[in-house]
């Protein structure tokens, strides 16, 4: 499983290397990533693309208590989204896990 931070840096260092395009990546984007990851202040994060403002910026942010359901219906079926989700799991070895994935709509 790929690590989301890598990514976002990958998307963020992509784009500020396409300057040419004129996109760019709202500061909030990557703060709000980081209250997600490091204290677990949402469960999702939805990015969208403003072609007006030609930046990426969050779109909605999912409380802590949301479920997979209520991200994936945060999702428009007829327009590219990218996302973050705090997936928490339980092991065959009965522990408790979680993973950020990212998701490209």
């Amino acid at each position: 499983m790929v690590q989301i931070s890598v990514l976002l840096t990958s998307c963020s260092s992509h784009l500020q290397a396409n300057a040419a395009s004129g996109m760019a990546v709202h500061d909030d984007c990557k703060l709000r990533f980081l209250d997600l990851k490091a204290k677990r202040t949402y469960r999702f994060i939805v990015f969208k693309i403003e072609e007006k403002q030609k930046q990426v910026i969050v779109e909605k942010l999912g409380e802590p208590a949301d479920s997979y359901e209520n991200f994936s219906a945060s999702l428009p079926a007829d327009e590219c989204r990218y996302a973050v989700y705090d997936f928490d799991y339980v092991t065959e070895e009965n522990c408790q896990k979680s993973r950020i994935v990212f998701i490209a709509w």
